[in-house]
């Protein structure tokens, strides 16, 4: 390969990543639930990455690892696992920056010594086998690389790992364009050298002969100091002999010449001295001190940087051969301090200036005595010249820095605004902030700030504007599905037909009869769990009622009698022709059957036939082909019998099931069962051995017969429940409910958590017509899945006007404020509690119960269900399968709940007893009660299996997958076993006889064997319990081995319980439709797949379609194609005659013959028809559809409601051959379609993404993963596996992993779900919306009570009261920030356009951008109709107004590398302009105000930061502080700049950064006082232009100006690169907002012409027109 090929190769790898970049997703690293999985990071990426930070100046290493150390401690703190690799061949990039190569060195040498990171350095390059091999094994969720080097041929390298890391299904994330907040990393998501051998020589002569001058050892600062500089002043003397005997060789004068080199040698020697004498003010100076040096701007003169760059080859040299310091005292604590260029330039300025000026500066005793002696040993290092003695530190006049105008930088002149805050006169402030307010400085009533808060008043009057208008509130606003009082015909007709529907749509769900509720008096709560004492007489009425139960009982009794005897001969002449079909009936009908004995006789029944068939085959066959599944159905029956009808056996019953277990081979069972000989078979002891099963009974129960165990149930039924016998834990949870009491519940999915909701609702109902109970779900389909079933469990009679059940969501409501059971989302519970207006129906709220609430952890809304929990006063359920810590959880709801037992008895003091009762009837409240219980359960249902699928000379094979075989001896003796590892029976079978093959000398093999062990041993029927504790006792087994000197004969066990076939790459996506097909085979179906790409979603499903539709073709002859033609002709001919009949009748009288004609032609019509959807009715084996689950009429229901949706013809296609795919971004109708076919059994494949995991019920017999993703993670994966097995259909679970690689799998299942922690819970506009509330309240003492509630109570600050005086400051911050802007007065009333500030709070900071824009009249200026007096503006216009709104509103950044792209863009511009200069100008004026404001706001809280903290690194702990030194005049006279570094990082400080630079736009947070735990983050600003870590502009993705232009979503997926789903909902939630302003804009402005809202509305109007259109 030539320049030019390679050239072209570099080319082509660098388009393949352009063009993925803008596909990339900018989303969580850390996956919702703060949690990450093991990831890598490219050291030298990082390296790049932070060297390019804004606020480091070159040469300031402290500060270089400061930020290094911040940016890990955030990873670690946010839940990150990683290790960071550095490739020798990266060191090739450095070679033209050498300055780098001794603090990338460093930088390794600091992680490996200083810190618990895992560092890999011995890989040589990404193409390695070795690097190859540890991917295989680590196998990390994802890589960090960045997508540009410091130079082309790192950019290259970097590139060429990208590539690499794709071909081996590693996801990639940029290293640049991250952002970061309390919980979250967001990120673009994309899926050695030769040296001088004699100068080698040289260095190790230099390290010897240190080791014998300091034996003691020493500190790797001075040990560098003085090798680097004996080491280069050596190398630059030889460089000058060299240059010496070249010169000398061109006849110069030769005296000239040496007298030159030796003023060079001096002068670098001097150099040397200054470095030296820097690195002593290192040892003896306390960052403290060196924080307040001053910042010199001069750089280095020309003339001495190639000396430089040899004193840094020979630093990167020394730190690299490290290891032959070894057996040495060397300290290398200070690696990341090992020299101070800026202060080097400090010193150099003193001597060339100041001390040349006359200002002598005495050194003092310590700091002479260390330079002697490090200048000393320079000399002794050198040996072959002298370098002169220690003083004067400067011999030569030779500048080293540049001259410069002004060289040192002043910061003590920097404008800083007068601090102190607007003072406040405001209850609620200083309810929450009271106890810190007396530590701050507050301004004066004449301060200019406090003098100039404005008043909106000017701008109303101008404009007849009404700002401070009340506006209506997003309730209002959400479109309404059905008007609640219309008695229009049509309208009622529809209603009626939405309520069929929904109950349609419930019975799917779950098939439990409607049940109607009448409201019934209060009676005081019965208690359950006590028996009632029997009266000892009983009355006349509850005889009789004794005689009638009785009566209809043996009614009953004779009914289910005369069933089974009709149906009996039937089905035992199946059960003689094929047991298992006979016994599938038998089956079916003991479900049904509800009388005992029947079933009981039925039970003895099926033995019999079981026993016959048994015999009969052991008889005809040889003991290898023994069919074991008649032996499983016999035990089935005994087990049956045993645990079910023990009462009802008889002697003779015994002696049949002793007989069973005795042709069966279970001697022992026999004879614990039946002591004496079983009678009736005469056979000899030696011929029984043919009947036996060949294994003992445990084992064969175990083995073959795990998923049908026996659970331990209760028998006892509960008057509360009709439908089953709830078990202990769920009785728990109804006694919850009926004491008023709230509960945390965690138990896995399936396992009946949910009933306890529906027990809630039934209790609320009964209690009157006007309480209310709300189900908060987290998603839009959950909501409508909710709604369904409480419609088609529960009929209320009640008053006109009033529901029974509503819905309220962002996109639409119906009967949500007159129904008794609200099912709504957390952001419109939320908008309803904060509603000063709707208090009156908060309180009428009885129950609340939070659906899948571990979505308090997760990425997006998760505060808001934390503001829900905190406000609401009455009881709640929570339930979730998935929380890692609920004792956390619930610890800190009882603290919320505390507290509103207290404020509860404040209110009830200071209120009239009697003022709830005479102003609302409602507000009665039943006895309050304030606990709240944590209820858990983890025991599944049913068993879930494991299986890999690989690809294999194009076929799919299937091994399962041992769970132990994701473990590690390590994991096990670090971790133990996870909790929720849980393995079937056969598995722990599988799992003892591995460990007893393993060690042959194991001393517990005995006791543990399954038929020996306690938990087993000699029973009959061995249930899940017993088979659990079994399991259990091998794993602490096998802990102990681990634990006691046995972890090699562990880890032998682990390694053959791991499947033998690996991950293996074939074309997974053109075989995904043939694993399809293999489940139809194995009868796996119906299955879900999940995948994580949307657009991959429905691209699987279709493909399984088309291989459908080829299979039939290729099955349909060319005959069946003629006859479908011919017959179409004929329809055709049939039609016309029918219609020239009819038209002939109609002239003519009615001929009789010709009405003969006429229904000849009608027949013969009908007749074709069927002749044709016969010819094209697709074969059973080409579709996976079941045709019997569901009728004509029904399946056509269905698909009429999705005939106008986006989606909804192809997804009709696909539903015809059985194949369905979900996701988000389908309207709720199209995912109806797919749930409601899929429970029926209609539709039994669907490929889905992880949006069907969160609750939606569509249970399956298997789960399968069919595509790897940083987003398949524990969490995920525990709620999508969860969906396999159905209960009371499937007795097994099967979960497949496909395209999923081993070492992923493994952390899958072993991976702790994570732990929920608080997010950040304030924002400028919620503290604005608390303030509303507050002020406007209907009931003023329980809103405020609210408020305070949301203010004291976030996760994030419980335990934690750092985290709570921090929040504290920043409420403060907002309402300071809330008055400026003109939104509150001092007395914490709105004022202002305050309501559609918070009426756009989705979109902070943009709706206060937006805002500001309104008031400085910017739209008035753009918004001029196309003639005066006209109220339609130009299409100009328009585009100029979606311009601005998509700078606010319409943000989604694209990756900086992606404006190099020379690709061709068809339809779209991609990248957005920037906003029209006077709003541009505008914003900036905007943001700088902010700024200082923040900037003034952090001064003020600076004093809260821990100082002790500041002065130490915050991953490695390493100290900076330390005495200062005060004898040293030089010392004081560099670091005497303490003024404006207040809110500073001292280390921040060293690179020159002051008070000053927070007022500069796009500060980096790392500079602020890390432990005041605010920074800009919080702050509401909005910048234009958005730059990456590398300092490179992110342009901002045009989708919504590009669509507005040319209406088409195949443009965005085209240019944009964006998934179509996606763009819709972002277009959609676009529009949403201009409706949202236009309608605000609307209500406060009483010119009916105004042109910004006729603008705004002609605006809103053809954006939705657009998007209907889609």
């Amino acid at each position: 390969m030539g320049l030019e090929e390679h050239m072209m190769f570099l080319e082509k790898m660098s388009q393949l990543i352009m063009s993925a970049l803008p596909k990339v997703k900018h989303s969580s690293l850390f996956n919702d639930f703060v949690e990450s999985e093991f990831f890598l990071i490219d050291g030298d990426s990082l390296l790049a990455t932070c060297i390019c930070e804004k606020s480091l100046k070159q040469g300031q290493q402290l500060h270089f690892f400061y930020v290094i150390e911040c940016y890990l401690m955030d990873l670690i703190s946010k839940g990150g696992q990683f290790a960071i690799v550095f490739f020798k061949d990266a060191e090739y990039a450095y070679f033209s920056f050498p300055e780098l190569l001794p603090l990338r060195t460093a930088f390794i040498l600091h992680l490996q010594h200083n810190t618990t990171i895992d560092v890999q350095t011995e890989f040589s390059g990404c193409l390695s086998q070795g690097w190859k091999s540890f991917l295989e094994d680590s196998y990390p969720y994802y890589l960090m690389v960045a997508d540009e080097g410091l130079n082309h041929l790192q950019t290259h390298l970097f590139n060429f790992l990208i590539i690499q890391s794709w071909s081996i299904k590693v996801n990639v994330v940029l290293s640049s364009g991250q952002t970061s907040n309390i919980l979250r990393l967001y990120a673009y998501l994309m899926p050695s050298t030769y040296t001088n051998q004699t100068f080698f020589k040289e260095a190790c002569e230099t390290i010897s002969l240190l080791k014998q001058l300091w034996p003691e050892g020493s500190d790797i600062r001075r040990v560098l100091c003085v090798t680097s500089c004996s080491l280069s002043l050596r190398m630059y003397h030889h460089f000058l002999e060299n240059r010496n005997k070249t010169i000398s060789d061109q006849n110069t004068d030769i005296q000239e010449v040496e007298s030159t080199c030796l003023n060079m040698m001096q002068e670098m020697e001097d150099l040397c001295k200054l470095h030296c004498l820097s690195v002593v003010f290192l040892l003896h100076s306390p960052l403290s001190q060196r924080a307040c040096a001053r910042f010199i701007t001069s750089h280095w003169a020309k003339n001495i940087q190639t000396f430089l760059k040899m004193k840094k080859w020979c630093e990167y040299f020394i730190l690299s051969n490290i290891n032959i310091f070894e057996f040495w005292n060397l300290n290398l604590i200070h690696l990341c301090d090992l020299s101070d260029e800026l202060l080097l330039k400090n010193i150099a300025f003193y001597y060339e200036n100041e001390n040349v000026e006359g200002l002598h500066l005495n050194l003092g005793d310590v700091i002479m005595k260390d330079y002697e002696h490090l200048w000393n040993t320079v000399s002794k290092l050198v040996r072959k010249f002298s370098v002169g003695k220690p003083f004067p530190l400067r011999t030569t006049k030779l500048s080293f820095l540049e001259k410069s105008p002004s060289p040192i930088k002043d910061t003590s002149k920097e404008n800083i605004p007068n601090l102190g805050f607007i003072p406040m006169s405001c209850e609620l402030v200083d309810k929450f902030v009271g106890d810190i307010l007396k530590d701050l400085p507050f301004l004066k009533s004449d301060d200019p700030v406090v003098t100039s808060l404005v008043k909106q008043k000017e701008f109303d009057e101008l404009v007849h504007w009404h700002s401070h208008r009340p506006l209506s509130d997003d309730y209002d606003r959400t479109k309404c599905q059905f008007d609640e009082k219309s008695r229009d015909p049509r309208f009622l007709r529809s209603v009626q037909k939405y309520h069929v529907f929904q109950r349609f749509y419930g019975s799917s769900l779950e098939s439990v009869s409607p049940k109607v509720v009448v409201t019934q008096a209060v009676k005081p709560k019965s208690n359950f769990s006590v028996p009632k004492n029997k009266k000892a007489h009983e009355t006349k009425a509850e005889i009789i009622t004794r005689e009638n139960k009785k009566r209809l009982f043996a009614k009953e009794e004779q009914k289910e009698e005369e069933k089974w005897n009709a149906l009996s001969f039937s089905i035992e002449e199946e059960m003689k022709e094929n047991l298992n079909s006979g016994i599938k009936n038998l089956e079916d009908f003991l479900k049904s059957c509800k009388s005992n004995s029947v079933k009981f006789r039925v039970e003895m029944v099926a033995l019999t036939a079981c026993l016959k068939a048994w015999k009969e085959q052991c008889r005809g066959k040889g003991e290898s082909t023994k069919d074991l599944s008649i032996a499983v159905q016999m035990m089935k029956r005994i087990h049956s019998l045993m645990e079910r009808y023990p009462e009802l056996l008889q002697e003779a019953d015994q002696q049949l099931i002793a007989r069973c277990l005795k042709y069966l081979g279970f001697d022992e069972l026999t004879r614990s069962l039946y002591p004496t000989q079983v009678v009736g078979d005469d056979i000899e002891e030696k011929k029984m051995d043919k009947y036996s099963v060949g294994m003992g009974p445990v084992r064969f129960q175990l083995q073959y017969m795990g998923h049908y165990l026996i659970r331990d149930e209760r028998k006892d039924p509960d008057p509360r429940v009709q439908d089953f016998i709830p078990d202990t834990w769920q009785r728990e949870l109804l006694d919850v409910v009926d004491n008023n009491e709230s509960a945390v519940i965690v138990a896995p999915t399936s396992s009946g958590k949910t009933y306890a909701s529906y027990y809630c609702m039934e209790k609320v109902l009964k209690e009157s017509n006007e309480v209310v109970v709300v189900y908060v779900a987290p998603t839009k389909a959950l909501v409508n899945q909710v709604a369904a079933t409480v419609q088609s469990r529960f009929t209320k009679n009640l008053p006109n006007g009033e529901a029974l059940c509503g819905v309220f969501t962002r996109d639409y409501r119906h009967d949500a404020l007159n129904c008794q059971v609200l099912i709504t989302v957390p952001a419109c519970f939320e908008i309803l509690l904060l509603s000063p207006h709707r208090q009156a129906w908060v309180k009428r709220i009885r129950y609340v119960i939070f659906d899948e609430v571990h979505c308090l952890g997760g990425e997006i809304g998760a505060e808001v269900w934390e503001h829900l929990l905190v406000m609401i006063r009455c009881p709640f359920l929570a339930l979730s399968a998935t929380i890692s810590n609920p004792e956390h959880l619930t610890e800190w709801l009882q603290l919320v709940k505390r507290y509103w037992k207290q404020e509860d008895s404040t209110m009830g003091k200071n209120r009239n007893a009697g003022y709830c009762a005479s102003s609302h009837k409602y507000h009665f409240r039943m006895k309050e009660s304030y606990k709240v219980r944590l209820v858990l359960y983890g025991e599944r249902y049913n068993d879930l299996e494991k299986h890999i699928c690989s690809i294999t000379h194009d076929d799919i094979y299937f091994d399962h997958f041992h769970p132990c075989a994701a473990l590690t001896t390590d994991h096990i003796e670090k971790y133990g076993f996870p909790s929720d590892l849980t393995l079937s029976p056969r598995e722990t079978i599988q799992l003892y006889d591995t460990m007893f093959q393993f060690w042959e000398s194991w001393p517990r093999a005995q006791e543990l064997d399954p038929e020996k062990s306690i938990h087993c041993k000699n029973k009959i029927v061995i249930k899940k319990l017993d088979a659990r504790k079994y399991e259990e006792s091998l794993k602490a087994e096998l802990t102990s081995w681990i634990k006691n000197g046995h972890a090699e004969e562990a880890k032998m066990v682990l390694r053959n319980l791991s499947p033998d076939s690996l991950f293996s790459s074939g074309n997974t996506v053109k075989m995904f439709p043939l694993l399809v097909e293999k489940l139809r085979k194995m009868e796996k179906l119906p299955a879900l797949f999940f995948l994580f790409n949307l657009g991959d979603v429905e691209e699987r499903a279709l493909s399984v379609r088309t291989s459908l539709e080829q299979k039939q073709a290729e099955k349909r002859s060319l005959k069946a194609d003629k006859e479908a033609h011919d017959v179409t002709n004929k329809l055709r001919k049939v039609k016309k005659s029918i219609e020239k009949q009819k038209t002939i009748d109609e002239k003519s009288q009615k001929n009789p013959r010709k009405m003969d004609q006429r229904l000849i032609h009608e027949a013969e019509h009908t007749n074709l028809l069927r002749t044709l959807e016969k010819n094209l009715e697709i074969p059973q084996e080409c579709t996976y559809a079941n045709q019997k689950a569901i009728d004509t009429e029904t399946l056509q229901m269905v698909f009429d409601r999705v005939k106008s949706t986006r989606k909804g013809e192809q997804l009709k296609a696909l539903a015809r051959r059985g194949i369905g795919y979900h996701h988000s971004s389908l309207n709720f109708k199209e995912k109806q379609l797919v749930e409601i076919l899929f429970r029926k059994g209609f539709i039994r494949v669907v490929t889905a993404t992880g949006t069907l995991a969160l609750g939606i019920n569509m249970p399956c017999k298997s789960v399968v993963f069919a595509q790897n993703s940083v987003y398949l993670d524990a969490l995920n994966y525990r709620q999508m596996s969860g969906r396999a097995g159905r209960r009371g259909q499937d007795v097994m679970g099967d979960v497949y992993f496909f395209d999923i690689p081993l070492p992923k799998i493994g952390k899958l299942i072993k991976s702790n779900v994570p732990e929920l922690r608080g997010q950040f819970p304030l924002s400028i506009t919620l503290v604005l919306r608390l303030m509303l509330l507050a002020s406007k309240g209907d009931d003023p003492e329980d809103a405020k009570a609210k408020v305070l509630s949301v203010l004291k109570h976030s996760l994030l600050s419980f335990k934690q009261p750092r985290v709570t005086e921090m929040l504290k400051l920043y409420f403060l911050f907002s309402l300071q920030f809330l008055m400026k802007q003109g939104y509150l007065d001092q007395e914490g009333k709105l004022m202002g356009f305050a309501g559609l500030v918070s009426h756009l709070h989705y979109h902070e900071p943009s709706n206060l951008v937006f805002v500001s824009f309104l008031v400085k009249g910017l739209f008035r200026n753009l918004c001029q109709p196309t003639r005066k007096g006209s109220k339609h503006f130009s299409q100009d216009v328009m585009e100029k107004l979606v311009l601005v709104l998509a700078n606010l509103f319409g943000r989604r950044l694209l990756p900086a590398k992606f404006q190099d792209t020379t690709l061709k863009f068809y339809q779209s511009k991609v990248f957005l302009e920037d906003l029209p200069e006077d709003f541009n100008d505008a914003l900036h004026e905007y943001n700088m105000n902010v700024t200082k404001d923040f900037a003034s706001f952090l001064l003020s809280v600076s004093k809260l930061a821990d100082m002790k903290q500041e002065y130490q690194l915050p991953l490695s702990k390493i100290n900076f502080t330390g005495k200062e030194c005060e004898d040293s005049q030089l010392v004081s006279h560099l670091m005497n700049c303490k003024e404006g570094r207040v809110a500073i990082s001292p280390f921040a400080c060293l690179s020159g950064n002051s008070d000053g630079d927070l007022f500069q736009p796009n500060t980096p947070n790392h500079v602020i006082l890390r432990t005041i735990g605010i920074n800009y983050t919080q702050a509401p600003v909005l910048w234009s232009k958005i730059f990456d870590n590398q300092g490179r502009r992110m342009p901002l993705n045009a989708y919504a100006l590009d669509f507005y232009k040319h209406g088409s979503l195949t443009g965005l997926v085209q240019d944009n690169r964006m998934n179509e789903g996606t763009a819709y909902d972002l277009l959609k939630d676009f529009a949403l907002t201009i409706r949202s302003i236009s309608v605000s804009l609307r209500e406060l402005c009483e010119n009916e012409d105004d042109n910004v809202v006729l603008a705004f509305e002609q605006l809103s109007e053809t954006f939705s027109e657009k998007l209907n259109q889609v």
